[in-house]
C-alpha cells in the first residue's frame, strides 16, 4: 500500500487523517475561519473554492489562494471546486472548471487537488497535476442514494486507473443497511484492489459512524467540520479528533 507523504503528514498509515474545509465567501471570512480551525490541529485543510463569491475570477482565486497558503503553511492544502451537479455551491462551465483547476495546480500553492471522476476533462487535469507534483484526490458524490457494493468498488477502481493518488467516494444512505454497504465496499476495495489510500464516507446523521470507522474498514482520511460543515453529517473537527484518538489508542 502506497503512503502519500506531505511534509510530516502520511496519508495511508496510522490514524485516519482529519481534513477540515474552509467555506468562507470572501478572504475576510476565510482568514477568520483559518484562525478557528487551527485550534483543531487539522492534518489537512480543504479550501472549498466553490463557496467563494468571486470564484469566476481567476485573479481573485489565485490571490486568495496565496494568502490562504501563507496563513496555513506547513499544513497540507487541498483545493476543491465542487461542481453543482455533485453538491457544490455554483454552476460553472466545464471548460472553466478545467481552466480553474489547471491554473491552481500550476501556481504550486497547493499540495492536493480534487478532481471529479465524471468531469469531461479529468484525464487532462490529472496530467497537469502530475507534471506539477500535486497529488490528485479523485472524487465522486451521490447525494441521492448509496449504489450497490459492486458499483462503489467499480468507481474507486476506475479512479485508480485514471491516475488518482487518493480515490474518494461519498454516498447518501436511506437506511442503516446502506451504511453497511459502504463500509463493506470500503473493506473489500482496501483489502483486495487498492494499492494506494482511499477515502470513503456515508453522509448525513445515519452515515456518521463511517466518518470515525476508517481505521477499521480502510478509509485513510475523514472530514471534520470547522465553523460550518461542508457536507451533511460532518462531526466538528475537535470532537472528531478526540473520538479517533480513543479508537486508535484502544
Amino acid at each position: 500500500m502506497k503512503v502519500i507523504s506531505i511534509r510530516n503528514i502520511h496519508i495511508g498509515e496510522g490514524m485516519p487523517k482529519i481534513i477540515v474545509p474552509l467555506i468562507g465567501k470572501n478572504l475576510e471570512q476565510l482568514l477568520v475561519e483559518i484562525k478557528t480551525i487551527q485550534q483543531a490541529s487539522p492534518d489537512i485543510v480543504e479550501w472549498r473554492a466553490d463557496a467563494l463569491d468571486e470564484v469566476e475570477s481567476l485573479e481573485v482565486v489565485l490571490k486568495t489562494l496565496s494568502t490562504i497558503r501563507e496563513a496555513l503553511y506547513p499544513t497540507p492544502l487541498l483545493f476543491t471546486f465542487r461542481s453543482h451537479r455533485e453538491g457544490g455551491n455554483k454552476k460553472i462551465e466545464d471548460i472553466y472548471y478545467k481552466q480553474l483547476l489547471c491554473k491552481v495546480v500550476q501556481s504550486r500553492q497547493i499540495d492536493l487537488i480534487d478532481v471529479e471522476l465524471f468531469d469531461l476533462h479529468v484525464s487532462e487535469i490529472v496530467e497537469v497535476a502530475k507534471i506539477n507534483n500535486v497529488y490528485v484526490v479523485m472524487s465522486n458524490h451521490d447525494f441521492e442514494k448509496t449504489p450497490v457494493k459492486e458499483e462503489i468498488i467499480f468507481r474507486l477502481q476506475r479512479m485508480q486507473e485514471l491516475g488518482a493518488d487518493i480515490p474518494k467516494i461519498a454516498v447518501m444512505p436511506k437506511l442503516p443497511t446502506d451504511v453497511l454497504t459502504l463500509l463493506d465496499a470500503t473493506y473489500t476495495m482496501n483489502s483486495l484492489y487498492a494499492d494506494r489510500p482511499i477515502i470513503t464516507m456515508s453522509m448525513a446523521s445515519t452515515g456518521a459512524i463511517s466518518r470515525i470507522a476508517g481505521q477499521v474498514f480502510g478509509s485513510a482520511a475523514t472530514f471534520g467540520a470547522g465553523i460550518e460543515a461542508s457536507a451533511p453529517g460532518q462531526i466538528p473537527a475537535i470532537k472528531l479528533r478526540k473520538i479517533l484518538e480513543v479508537l486508535h489508542t484502544n
